[in-house]
């Protein structure tokens, strides 16, 4: 019989339930275990199976499950993966990682110490165009890089924040470059490498009745290739997401990708070489009221199994999550 990787899921709510279904639909994938704290019947992931369910968080780790995803709100991510990881499991960490870069350091230093994995959530790495983007600056198709321009324009509005107890608050949400556009940040340092310094201008267009922190902002980035950077985002905007778009200047060639989702090639002008014929389709998670980034959670659960059960490379690590963390920290850190 082909082994299986057992699977528990905390936090059964939309993206919870993603991972769930995930992890069903994967055919080297078992799940065993699940725990929210709100009743059953409030989950968003339907079972009639009364021994996955388990009664408390402590009662998942100290199952015999492999490994714990961890889809509860931004806030309880950090102790929620070291007690995990205290327990010799494997830990699959919803983004962000953490809301600070010194509990981030606790989950890592956690993992060395008991050797077991943790896997960051980032899935829009998994996205063709967003792959092809990988392929052609690793292969120095653009030649030196010298202008990036990011722009992630959302919908977030009232009955969003309204919806939880946690989104809007400073300490248990962190703010929109943590909770819609950490993706988007973790996109430019897999592409670019790491950020050396950020300036940044905050604005609130909407209400501040429900949202603790800025919902816009404009970020200028110095990454240390030398290349310059500006990351233009907002959840003020109205009715639906409107933009996740990238744009590229090189030396040897101009690309941008857009779409809602950065799910489609919008131009693309590069010496001596054509446009690519990406056809896959993108779709993105759909939680009800608005949506949120590419729903590739099912390449992050395969990368999962590969890693534990074939050897192979954990396609986004600990030291990656950790950049991020510390990347926002530092924008939110410049306000000018």
């Amino acid at each position: 019989m082909t082994k299986k990787i057992k699977f528990g899921v905390v936090g059964v709510g939309h993206i919870g339930s993603r991972h769930a279904q995930c992890i069903i639909d994967n055919n080297r994938g078992s799940l065993i275990k699940l725990f929210d704290v709100l009743p059953v019947d409030k989950w968003r992931f339907k079972t009639s199976k009364k021994e996955l369910i388990c009664a408390s968080f402590e009662d998942l780790v100290k199952s015999d499950v492999d490994v714990v995803n961890i889809c509860t709100p931004n806030y309880l991510h950090a102790q929620m993966a070291i007690d995990a990881l205290a327990n010799h499991k494997h830990v699959v960490l919803e983004k962000p990682m953490a809301l600070s870069s010194h509990d981030a350091e606790k989950i890592i230093y956690t993992a060395r110490k008991v050797n077991r994995h943790v896997f960051c959530v980032m899935q829009n790495r998994f996205s063709p165009t967003i792959l092809w983007l990988k392929e052609i600056i690793t292969n120095n198709n653009l030649g030196k890089i010298n202008f990036v321009q990011v722009n992630c324009f959302w919908n977030r509005n009232l009955s969003y924040y309204e919806s939880s107890d946690w989104h809007g608050s400073r300490l248990k949400d962190g703010g929109p470059l943590f909770t819609q556009f950490s993706h988007f940040i973790d996109i430019l340092y897999w592409l670019f490498g790491e950020i050396d310094n950020t300036s940044s201008q905050f604005f609130s267009f909407n209400s501040k009745k429900y949202i603790e922190f800025e919902d816009s902002g404009i970020v200028k980035l110095n990454f240390a290739n030398k290349a310059i950077g500006v990351l233009n985002y907002s959840t003020a905007v109205w009715k639906k997401n409107f933009e996740s778009s990238i744009t590229i200047l090189g030396e040897h060639g101009s690309v941008k990708i857009g779409g809602q989702y950065m799910d489609k090639i919008l131009d693309c002008d590069i010496s001596q070489q054509s446009p690519p014929n990406i056809d896959d389709d993108i779709t993105c998670n759909d939680y009800g009221g608005y949506t949120g980034s590419a729903s590739n959670h099912d390449k992050m659960i395969d990368n999962v199994v590969q890693v534990l059960l074939d050897k192979k490379s954990i396609h986004t690590n600990s030291a990656d999550g950790f950049n991020v963390v510390k990347t926002i920290e530092s924008i939110y850190s410049s306000r000018n």
